[in-house]
């Protein structure tokens, strides 16, 4: 990642917003909190508490998710409706989103309404709530297939109102890195608003969009843990944080809790992370390969550059060995399980430590290495 200078970025977390739309997640309100906390622990500058307009249940755990917070910027979202900001108030936060459909298929399709509409419902709300003291964002839903003349006469109407921001929403997930960095950085220069990027992972392409949107001039990136969100989810925050970091762009994010907070997350989600999920899954840090491991023992940036090293992230490299495990490797388990170590041994083994591994789909444990070592001398062995 070049040309990153010593630019500071805003992570905007969504995990108990659109995080909670994941199908089938829901959050208790003792969850929510804990993922409050975590949040505000790790550095985030603001974290979307909820929508007040679900109700007066909904509203009364906004209150009590935001006496769990003392740094970040809780923030409530609205549709384009003063009825939701009228909820919203009741929560008691000064920040409050809303969000504004803005291309033809949605003005169509969901609100049958024209775009003189949006722009009056956005400068009314707007206006509105600052008058009331609250500070306002306002959100460009489905901007990626929206006219980009639209989008800046938003921009305008929702700053002339009192806005602080303008985020845009790849709702679908349209974009692909490329087309992220030139709809940004064409925008930018022409918005007399910060732009926030709010990146959705139908094409695997979430934290790359979002990166990129970074490298073209927003100033604000809208994640969530582990990805969570609708359909495919969103740009996963410990992702963000990361490749960000590796490029010199500072997040505030303590990149040492990111494993805690994303199995926090997975827990109460009920979503399990991929061993290989990036940053947090439990095997990303865990070399196998023969080659790899024989180099790495020798010098660790053969294959682990410091940027992306496991202690970045408070986490250790681990060694699995298993059907591709290589003599140096399976040399240093073996002394470590304190069982003979010698070139001799390790060759042997080898093809008992491949049939095991394609039998049982795992690495070989201590435990299986010395059973190993007790078949080559044909003792007993129950396996």
């Amino acid at each position: 990642m070049t040309g990153a200078g010593h630019r500071t970025l805003a992570l905007c977390d969504t995990t108990l917003r659109d995080g909670e739309q994941t199908a089938g997640v829901a959050f208790s309100l003792r969850e929510k909190c804990a993922i409050a906390r975590a949040l505000d622990a790790v550095g985030v500058a603001e974290i979307e508490v909820g929508i007040a307009a679900m109700g007066w249940a909904e509203v009364a755990e906004i209150r009590e998710i935001c006496a769990a917070i003392t740094r970040a910027v809780p923030v409530v979202w609205c549709r384009l409706r003063l009825t939701d900001l009228d909820m919203a108030q009741k929560t008691g936060v000064r920040r409050v989103h809303f969000a504004v459909p803005t291309s033809e298929n949605q003005l169509a399709g969901k609100l049958r309404v024209d775009r003189d509409w949006v722009l009056r419902e956005t400068a009314a709300a707007v206006f509105c709530a600052t008058e009331r003291g609250l500070e306002v964002s306002v959100g460009a839903e489905d901007a990626s297939r929206t006219d980009p003349e639209f989008l800046l006469r938003l921009a305008e109407v929702a700053a002339g109102a009192g806005a602080i921001r303008l985020r845009i929403a790849d709702t679908l997930g349209l974009l692909d890195p490329l087309a992220a960095y030139r709809m940004v950085s064409a925008l930018a220069p022409r918005i007399p608003l910060p732009i926030e990027f709010h990146a959705h992972n139908d094409f695997g392409m979430a934290t790359a969009n979002t990166i990129m949107a970074a490298h073209a001039g927003a100033s604000h990136l809208s994640v969530t843990v582990n990805g969570l969100g609708e359909r495919a989810g969103n740009a996963a925050l410990e992702e963000v944080a990361a490749a960000l970091s590796a490029g010199g762009i500072a997040t505030g994010i303590d990149l040492c809790a990111l494993p805690a907070l994303s199995e926090l997350v997975a827990r109460a989600s009920g979503r399990a992370l991929s061993p290989q999920k990036p940053i947090t899954g439990a095997l990303v840090f865990t070399h196998e390969s023969g080659i790899h491991v024989d180099a790495i023992l020798k010098r660790a940036d053969t294959y682990e550059d410091p940027r992306c090293a496991p202690t970045r992230f408070g986490r250790e490299r681990q060694i699995a060995i298993g059907k591709h495990s290589g003599v140096a490797g399976l040399r240093a388990a073996l002394a470590q399980a304190g069982l003979p170590a010698s070139e001799d041994i390790a060759l042997r083994i080898k093809p008992l430590l491949r049939a095991h591994a394609i039998r049982v789909k795992r690495p070989a444990s201590a435990d299986d290495l010395r059973r190993m070592v007790a078949r080559l001398g044909r003792q007993p062995l129950a396996d």
